[in-house]
């Protein structure tokens, strides 16, 4: 950044913070400000990514005790400076600002050493080639080289559960790329392919900034029995003919508990959904239902006596067909 800037930035109106803050007030300020405005929290905002640059670049200064010394210097130079052009009238001018350092312009006659030229040399100093280049040329770290700490990397990890683990929840110890163990508390109603971010534990600041994360990526064995609809919990009951038709109670298990007893109406058709309240996933979002789906089971293989009634039935039964409102609808 060219030094020139500074007269016409106040990174400390920047931060929010006094000209007197503490080096540890100022890292604590600027952290919060970053979490803030970081675009991976605001992505496709252009106006937060333009203000954690700036916030950045500010705190890039402040932060560094001899440039903040040098921009105090600056500023206190600049803010009763008017820069007008030769003849104009205008009080001051350019020549007011370097007659702060109690020297004349260099280049006039007789001038004493310094002036002008030394006034830009202390911007040149460890290693600077002018306004462009050096210290005060240079951005540090951060988000695509804007100032500040450079963020530790995060750490990417997989595991994978039971469905009750993921139904009821359960602290888990997983093995870090360290070799060394850590543990992860799974929440309740974790979801296949989930992921559970585990702040400050990835890889260390290479410059003392916050370190990384640890992100778990969670994956579900499927259950023989239920299967996930969101907070719900689906099951297939099947149910004979005769307990479709003319009705029944019947049992219905549940997740990791004792089974409910559901009331089947006569004349229950394949596909209705029996609904238990309240046996379903219980999360931070709330707690889902236990969906019973009635599935007709026929039978495969009959006797003489079964044949015969249900060939009875058959000639007593409702000459519907079934299929007649399909076809209706497909035509």
């Amino acid at each position: 950044m060219a030094s020139q800037d500074w007269f016409d930035k106040d990174f400390y109106k920047v931060l929010g913070v006094d000209k007197s803050v503490s080096a540890a007030d100022l890292k604590k300020t600027y952290r919060k400000l970053a979490r803030q405005y970081h675009p991976d929290s605001n992505p496709g905002d252009a106006k937060a990514e333009a203000k954690f640059k700036e916030i950045s670049e500010a705190y890039s200064v402040l932060n560094d005790p001899e440039q903040r010394e040098e921009y105090d210097q600056i500023r206190a130079m600049g803010s009763g400076a008017r820069f007008s052009a030769p003849g104009t009238g205008g009080g001051g001018g350019f020549d007011d600002v370097f007659s702060r350092f109690g020297q004349p312009r260099s280049g006039g006659a007789g001038a004493p050493p310094g002036g002008f030229d030394d006034f830009f040399s202390m911007f040149d100093q460890q290693g600077g080639a002018g306004f462009g280049s050096g210290r005060f040329g240079q951005t540090s770290g951060g988000y695509r080289g804007y100032g500040g700490p450079q963020r530790g990397s995060d750490v990417t990890a997989r595991t994978t559960i039971d469905f009750i683990t993921a139904a009821k929840g359960e602290t888990i110890t997983l093995q870090g790329e360290d070799n060394v163990p850590f543990k992860v508390k799974i929440p309740a109603g974790v979801s296949d392919g989930q992921k559970i971010r585990l702040r400050g534990r990835g890889r260390k600041s290479p410059d003392g900034g916050e370190s990384g994360d640890i992100v778990v990526t969670v994956a579900v064995r499927p259950h023989p029995v239920f299967t996930r609809d969101g907070l719900h919990l689906r099951v297939t009951v099947p149910v004979t003919f005769t307990e479709a038709a003319l009705g029944a109670t019947i049992e219905v298990p549940t997740l990791g508990g004792e089974p409910v007893r559901l009331r089947v109406a006569p004349g229950t058709p394949s596909g209705r959904v029996l609904r238990v309240k309240g046996r379903g996933i219980e999360s931070t979002k709330g707690v889902g239902d236990l969906l019973a789906e009635v599935q007709v089971a026929v039978p495969t293989h009959l006797d003489d006596a079964a044949r015969e009634a249900l060939e009875r039935f058959h000639e007593l039964e409702p000459k519907e067909n079934p299929r007649a409102d399909l076809m209706a609808k497909a035509r």
